[in-house]
Order: structure tokens, then sequence, then C-alpha cells
């Protein structure tokens, strides 16, 4: 496009040069000014032709003069793009004025190389230093807090696990509070500043808590677990609050950091500088769109990568210094790990994309329902034609393309409908009565995720005991590796994290190329068939489980350890390790595709949003865990007890059945949901022979066959 732009510029020139000679040769006795050639003789063109009509709109918005401070590429475009509707006369005055911003724009350029220093790859040591030390700051004290509950103060199994339950609900639910702060008002960037300093006096109070001894009970006698020892005394209201108020301080900070940096950092690849991003768009629309969507899919991918580095890292050194060397410490460092994390993020401020919030979205979508219940009386046209749209109302919410009508929840579209009142005298809609097709689509996309996006919620509830139930378990296993040496039971979590690394690099180096070659797409898969792997995978994690603890069990009422849960059952605690590598390799299958779906089907303005609701569903998972656990208990009670203290004499394994049977059902629930799901579609502009042309971009058709393919 740009040559044909310097190409057309230059054969304007030409001709100016052209007229002017004709000019100069009439002012020295060449043959006079004729009437048909107004322009050579200085006089004003008077067109007389009627203006097309496809033509008047765009001449309406035609400015008089551009600013002297506009660049030169943006004026050769406007030029490219509006000359094709006017006069010849028109179209010369208007050259004239793009070629003098053009040399205004090159002897200046201020503001292009700005821009191209903005964004890209160049950001990712900065986004990912952030959340890096920030995952290692959340695994380092999180992944073995099981036992800074139930050893240091005393808390009973049961309430343990439910507590840590309920805290990773209220972490992962928090980021809808983060999301909308970040899409209405505050933005990305200042909400992960903001996140990240509640986060730091979260870690702090943990601190605080385990270096003073008036913080928490007096030790136990080592001869009995401490929810069973009778010397053993439970932490005090107070001290229980303080550890409340630290836990809560860091899911406030979670609320800031979660929704918002992955968001955060797909904002630095949308903006790609235009020698990049040009020479993409110089394919077909179609084209354009797959090599975006492998760019965020590659990113995606990286991001998860990075987040199991961090995570291996503190469930082997921050795990260890807990164990054998102190709590404040194992907690110390993390919080010096978060500290690093927001120097690190706030050094890379002049290199970020940092994009305008457009609103909030909640509001927006509060306003279609509303107009569409103001108006459940009126009938819904059958030309969706007539329906109201603005392009210059939905501007700021649409940079990347309107989102077109759909015939799926039409009762929507009665907040569309236009009448009597919806619009001021001034020509302004009043939107708590009449919306845009494009606010009506935004709302239709989130109604429509929402039950695939509710098939994740059971692979959280099936994950939220492996930091509670397996960990207890590995304590009375043998820990032995080498001599003496014992690995603590928290870190029995990197063979998880260990293998969803691996499965991550193998997956774009080995899975995808096999897999283009059975499917034929350039992804491989779909990111619903790669949700639907990683629930399936995720089904033979929890059946492993139930099949270890069997054996586990058994070996314990063999050797007499069923009265004696502090014993040491003779059998490995790597047992252990396959439950542990298939739930990794199944996040790296279900959890990925998780977010790439709600980033690519959730609307362009609640991009934020849609990463909050992927931690939505890990926080409703949470509670939901809590709930099956205390469910199970419950029921169980004076009948076998699945769940007790004593572990050795509990049935977890039949726990771990009563879920795999859950996750069959969801398996299921997700292939139904995923037969009726229909794609957002999209508009976007296409270039052919230099003129605009306004197409339909499905974002993906759910057999990967689309041009579109974002997967």
């Amino acid at each position: 496009m740009r040559p044909l732009v310097l190409w057309t510029l230059e054969r304007y020139k030409s001709r100016l040069t052209e007229s002017s000679r004709s000019a100069e040769q009439n002012s020295t006795g060449s043959p006079a000014c004729t009437t048909n050639q107004p322009s050579l003789c200085g006089e004003p063109v008077r067109d007389t032709a009627p203006t097309p009509r496809r033509c008047r709109r765009q001449l309406a918005a035609v400015p008089r003069s551009f600013p002297t401070t506009v660049d030169g590429a943006a004026a050769s475009r406007f030029v490219a793009g509006r000359s094709l509707c006017m006069y010849p006369s028109s179209r010369h005055s208007l050259q004239q004025q793009a070629m003098a911003s053009t040399a205004v724009g090159r002897s200046d350029g201020d503001v292009e190389k700005t821009r191209r220093k903005k964004g890209g790859f160049r950001t990712m040591p900065f986004i990912l230093g952030n959340d890096i030390c920030d995952r290692f700051a959340t695994a380092g004290f999180g992944a073995n807090m099981i036992t800074y509950l139930t050893q240091q103060l005393h808390l009973p199994l049961v309430d343990a696990s439910n507590l840590l339950t309920n805290f990773g609900g209220t972490s992962s639910l928090t980021p809808i509070l983060g999301a909308l702060a970040a899409d209405s008002f505050a933005g990305r960037f200042w909400t992960i500043i903001a996140g990240s300093f509640f986060y730091q006096l979260g870690m702090l109070g943990l601190v605080v808590s385990a270096l003073l001894p008036s913080l928490r009970p007096a030790p136990c006698s080592a001869s009995a677990p401490a929810s069973n020892h009778p010397s053993c005394r439970r932490a005090s209201g107070w001290q229980l609050g303080v550890l409340y108020l630290s836990l809560l301080c860091t899911s406030l900070g979670s609320g800031g950091l979660r929704p918002c940096v992955v968001a955060f950092g797909t904002d630095q690849f949308d903006q790609e500088p235009p020698e990049t991003e040009g020479k993409k768009m110089k394919q077909a629309g179609s084209a354009a769109a797959m090599a975006v969507a492998e760019r965020k899919r590659r990113y995606f991918n990286l991001y998860f990568f990075m987040m199991g580095i961090a995570a291996l890292l503190a469930v082997t050194v921050v795990v260890y210094i807990q164990d054998n060397v102190g709590w404040g410490w194992g907690f110390g460092i993390p919080a010096v790990a978060m500290f690093v994390s927001i120097v690190v993020f706030v050094v890379g401020y002049p290199l970020y994309v940092r994009i305008k919030p457009g609103g909030s979205p909640f509001t927006r979508l509060a306003q279609v329902a509303a107009a569409a219940f103001k108006k459940r009386k009126v009938a819904v046209p059958e030309d969706a034609g007539v329906l109201y749209q603005d392009k210059e109302l939905d501007a700021l919410i649409s940079t990347n393309g309107r989102l077109l009508h759909t015939d799926q929840l039409t009762f929507l579209d009665r907040a569309a409908i236009v009448t009597p009142g919806d619009i001021s005298a001034s020509g302004q809609p009043d939107l708590w009565r009449l919306s845009t097709v494009h606010r009506v689509e935004e709302l239709k996309s989130i109604v429509r995720l929402l039950p695939i996006w509710s098939a994740g919620i059971l692979l959280t509830t099936a994950e939220s005991h492996n930091g509670s139930f397996t960990i207890m378990q590995a304590r009375t296993m043998d820990r032995h590796v080498a001599g003496h040496f014992q690995i603590p039971p928290a870190t029995m979590s990197i063979f998880g994290t260990t293998a969803m690394l691996v499965a991550l690099a193998l997956y774009d180096r080995a899975f995808v190329p096999l897999a283009r070659r059975v499917t034929g797409l350039r992804p491989g898969i779909t990111y619903f068939q790669r949700m639907g792997i990683g629930l399936a995978i995720s089904i033979l994690g929890v059946a492993t489980a139930a099949l270890v603890e069997t054996k586990r069990r058994a070996a314990a009422a063999e050797h007499g350890f069923l009265d004696d849960p502090a014993g040491v059952v003779p059998v490995s605690v790597f047992w252990l390790v396959p439950q542990f590598a298939i739930h990794g390799v199944a996040g790296a299958f279900s959890s990925v595709g998780h977010m790439e779906f709600l980033y690519d089907q959730a609307p362009e303005s609640m991009r934020s949003t849609a990463a909050a609701l992927f931690w939505l569903a890990s926080s409703i998972g949470h509670y939901l865990g809590t709930v099956l656990v205390t469910v199970v208990q419950r029921a169980t009670r004076g009948r076998g007890d699945w769940l007790q203290d004593n572990i050795n004499r509990s049935r977890i394994d039949s726990y771990y059945w009563l879920v795999t049977c859950l996750m069959v059902l969801n398996l299921g629930y997700y292939i139904v949901c995923f037969h009726f799901y229909t794609m957002k579609p999209l508009e976007f502009a296409e270039e052919q022979d230099g003129h605009d042309k306004e197409c339909e971009l499905s974002s993906l058709e759910k057999n990967g066959t689309d041009a579109g393919g974002v997967v």
C-alpha cells in the first residue's frame, strides 16, 4: 500500500510541475488560458455534477487542511483513502496539502521514531520478568503452606486444606475487580503496579508472622502430630487474624496482576512498528489474521513456560529453605523477589505500549441488557440491516474491527431497535435505551462463551488438593533419594511443573508439526481440541492418584501403620510422580487452550476481563473443591470417614474416584457445549486495488478450516 501511495503522490507532483510550466509559458506569450482549463488560470474549479451518494459521507468528513503536526505517512494514507471519492480539482488541492504535510513529517519524524521504540519483543524481559518474580513469590509461600498451617499454627488437616482452597479461590476471584479497574479507568500498567504493591504488603505480613514468636503458638512435642497431641495449642484468633490479613493483601495483589500481565504482554505485539506489521498486512486479510494468531499462540506458550520455570525454582529452592533453614527465610526470599519484580517492571516504563481504557465493559453490558428489557414487547425486525450502528461511537472499542450481527440470542437485538426518544436532538443516543449492533454482540459473545468457559471449573477442582492431600500422603512415604537426603514433601510438585515445561517445549517443536500433517491446520489443532485433550488427560491423572493411594494405604495396613500416621510407610514417594506428571501435561493443553479461547472469543475491549474469566474459573473451582470436601466429610462421617486427620484411616482413594467420575461427566458436558458453540464474526478492512473493502472474518471455524484461524 505504501509504494502505491508514494507512486500516486509522485504522479500528482509531476502533474503540478507540468501545470506550473504551462502557466509560465502562458505568461511569456504562450496561448492564452481557455475556459475549459480553469485550474491553469488560477481560477477555482466549479463542479456542476452531483456528488455520488456513496461519497457524500466521506466528503463531509474531509478536513479543509491538514494540521502541521500530522506525520507524512498519515497524510498520505488519508489522501489515498479519500481521493477516490473526490473530483479532480478536490483531489488536486488535497494532494498539494498532503505533500506539504509529508515534507513536514519527514523533516521532523519524532512521532514516528517514538512509536517505533515502543512495544514488541523488547518489552518481554520487563513484563515476563515481573511475572516470573511474582509467580516465584506465589509458589514459594503457597507450595508448602499446608505444612506451615499444620506444623506451625497447629490447624487440623481438613481446616488447613479448606483455608488454602478458600484462599486460592479468593485470589482467583479478585482478578474480576482488577480487570474492571484496568478496562474502565486505570489501564493495565497502573493496575499491575497497584497489584504488586498490595502483594508486597501481604508478603511482608507473612514474613513478620513467621519471625515473631508472639504471632504463632508455642511449638508442640515431636512425639505426636500437632492436631492430635494434647499439649498442642491451636493458633489464637489474633494470630490467625494477622495471617488472614496477609493472605487478603496477597489476594488483592493477585487481582491486579493476573488479569493484566498476560493482556499487557499481547498489547505489545498488537502495536508492532509499521515495518514489521506492514509486511504482514500486505498479505490477504485472512493470512494476516493467521499470522497474528500464530504470534499470540507462541506468546501464550512462552508465558506459561516462564511461569513454570518460576514455580520450579520456588518449589525446589524455597521449599527446601522452609523445611531445613526456617520459615522466616522461606517467606523472606519470595518477598525480596516480589520487590525485584516491581523494580524490573517500572524500569521498562518508557518502552511499553499503554492502551487507553475504553470505559467500563460491565456498564456497556448492563446498558444492552437494560435496553433490551425496556423494548421486550417490540418485534425484532427480520432485516438486521435496520438495527442501529454507529462507527464513531464504537471506534474506541473496535480498533481491530466491529462485531457483526449474529442470529443467536435475538431477544438482545431489541436493544439496537431505534424507537422514538432513543436519540436526542443533538443526535446522541441514550445508551440505556439504544445500543449499537457491536455492543449487543459484545454481550452475545460473553454469553456464548460461558458454557465452554465453565468446563474449566472442575479441572481446577480436581487439582485443588494436590497441594494438601497429596503433600500429606508424601509425608508418610519413603522420601529418601540418596543416602540421608530426603526430598521435601512439597517439592513433589516439581514433577508436575517439569512435565508441563517439557510438554510446552515439545508442543511447538514436535506436536504441532506432527498434528499439522494429520489435520492440515497451521497450528496443528484448534484451541477447542487443545482444551478437550487437556480435560481427557486430567481424568487419567485423578484416576492414577486413586490407584497410588490405594497402594499406599494397603502398605500402611500391612505394616501396622493404620493408627500411626506419623510413621513412614515402606512405599517410595516417587509413586506419586505419575499423577503429578499427568496433571502437568494436562495443564499444558487445557490451561493454554482455555486462555487462548477466552482471549480470542471475548470482545476486543474486554481482554483484561477475558483473562479475569480464566482466573474466575480457577476461583470457582477452588471453592467447589472446598464444598466437595465438606460435603464428603459430612456424608461419610461415621460411615467410613473418607477424610480425617489420620490419613492412614482415611479413604482418600474413594474421594479421588468420586472426582474421576465428575471429570468424565465434565468432559461429556464440554463436548456438547462445543457442538453448539458459534464463533464471533468480526469485520475487518481489506485493501484491494487501493480500495478499502469491508469483509467478514469469523475468527475461527470450529473445524479449523477458516482462513481466519485464530487458534
